[in-house]
């Protein structure tokens, strides 16, 4: 039994001809179980944005390293501020001194002194609180502030606040974006380990495909699909591999199946996965490797491949092979439903850096039609409303070929598998594009 046979029949109600979305999720997340990066390297920070930390971050340092002032104002010890104070009183300080960042102060202080202090310099030794300057009112030596508008250690940053030595400060797994590579760099490193980028190989299918700057000729549209799934690709942070347009022939399918099962981690291919006549690709995929065809419970997007096709005739080793739809805005969506998250996987991350983003709710501005037992995504345009939740509108053309509703919207409203019409007014999900598209 092969490693497909062995994952659906380890999966509960798998029927390859009417498969619902949460149980091909599932399935993909058994497949690229063994499929992880294993590969290092080092980068420096500049490098590293996107990529994946082959292991832990061990903080070198204490972040901060010192008790500091948060604002500018003056430090004093806190202990002669008093919980029973009356509303209208005061508290008299001498300033003896002017605390700057950067530097330490180091002077002598007595009983009822207080020192200037600027945002981020060292609290000198005594002192715990700081008095923002804009309550205090001062005359030459002297400061005095409200005693109620203060509490003690106010405005004080501990030691080790943000991450204390010897703790960790980012996991394995995790992806580094802009703010962790500003933490890597508040530790004083100037570079991190991480995975190799995950290798993904490209293409598209079909006799009626024209490659981007052919002459136009009867029956034939040109290749979105590759720009669309190498652009999502690159977004990802993946190495892309484009082995261009693949004509309906088996031998030639063949080939650059076999090239890409070599050169790539995971391939991904658009068209022929369907049961036309001229879908040749489900036979090469079923002669050269591990494939799974399935009819997937959702619109768009209803016909999809997934399986392993070995490195070498008779290797252990395999590519990862996604095989989605012909139709443009299908393509899309299988890619961000499936293929997304596995290849997170499959890039290192850890199970949270790697999950689907979090669904938004919005309110339908009109209805929406919609049988019970398949998901749907459609495309929608999410905008914000003051004191209330977002608004969606659906694109009124919800065709699988037509691209340029994907381009308009900024989500996908997502209707669930037993989920049914939707009336003005009501709640749905949203996956927004930020950050994915």
């Amino acid at each position: 039994m092969g490693r497909i046979a062995d994952i659906a029949a380890g999966l509960a109600c798998h029927d390859p001809q009417d498969l619902g979305v949460d149980g091909v999720r599932g399935f993909i997340e058994r497949l690229v179980e063994g499929a992880v990066v294993a590969q290092r390297e080092q980068l420096g920070l500049r490098q590293a944005l996107g990529r994946v930390l082959a292991e832990d971050i061990v903080s070198p340092v204490s972040v901060p390293p010192h008790d500091n002032s948060a604002m500018d104002g003056f430090a004093f010890d806190g202990a002669l501020l008093r919980d029973d104070a009356a509303s209208d009183a005061s508290v008299s300080l001498r300033i003896v001194g002017t605390a700057l960042a950067g530097a330490t102060w180091r002077g002598a202080l007595t009983p009822g002194d207080a020192v200037r202090i600027m945002t981020g310099a060292v609290m000198p030794a005594g002192l715990d609180t700081v008095i923002p300057q804009e309550f205090c009112r001062v005359e030459d030596d002297r400061l005095s502030f409200p005693a109620r508008v203060v509490r003690r250690g106010d405005n004080r940053r501990l030691t080790g606040e943000d991450l204390m030595q010897g703790q960790p400060a980012l996991r394995r797994g995790q992806r580094l974006s802009p703010a962790a590579l500003g933490m890597v760099a508040s530790l004083g490193l100037t570079g991190v380990p991480v995975l190799r980028r995950l290798r993904v190989a490209c293409l598209s299918t079909g006799d009626e495909i024209l490659e981007v700057g052919d002459a136009p000729r009867e029956g034939a549209v040109y290749d979105s699909n590759r720009y669309t799934v190498t652009a999502l690709l690159e977004r990802l942070g993946c190495e892309v591999i484009d082995l261009g347009l693949v004509r309906d022939d088996p031998a030639s399918l063949a080939a650059a199946v076999q090239r890409a099962a070599r050169e790539a981690d995971a391939i991904v291919t658009s068209g022929g996965v369907s049961a036309g006549a001229a879908d040749h690709t489900r036979d090469v995929m079923q002669q050269l490797g591990d494939i799974a065809f399935w009819r997937v419970a959702m619109r768009p997007g209803r016909p999809m491949a997934v399986g392993l096709i070995p490195r070498e005739p008779q290797g252990h080793e395999a590519a990862v092979l996604f095989g989605l739809p012909g139709n443009p805005v299908a393509v899309m969506v299988t890619f961000l439903a499936f293929v997304r998250p596995a290849l997170l996987r499959m890039m290192g991350c850890h199970a949270a850096a790697a999950a689907h983003p979090p669904l938004l709710r919005a309110r339908s501005l009109g209805p929406i039609r919609k049988k019970p037992g398949r998901t749907e995504y459609q495309r929608g345009f999410v905008q914000s409303v003051p004191g209330a939740l977002p608004e969606v509108r659906v694109a009124g053309n919800q065709g699988s070929g037509v691209l340029s509703s994907m381009v308009e919207a900024n989500g996908l409203v997502v209707l669930h598998h037993d989920q049914g019409p939707v009336a003005a007014g009501d709640e749905v999900d949203v996956m927004m594009f930020d950050g994915v598209v």
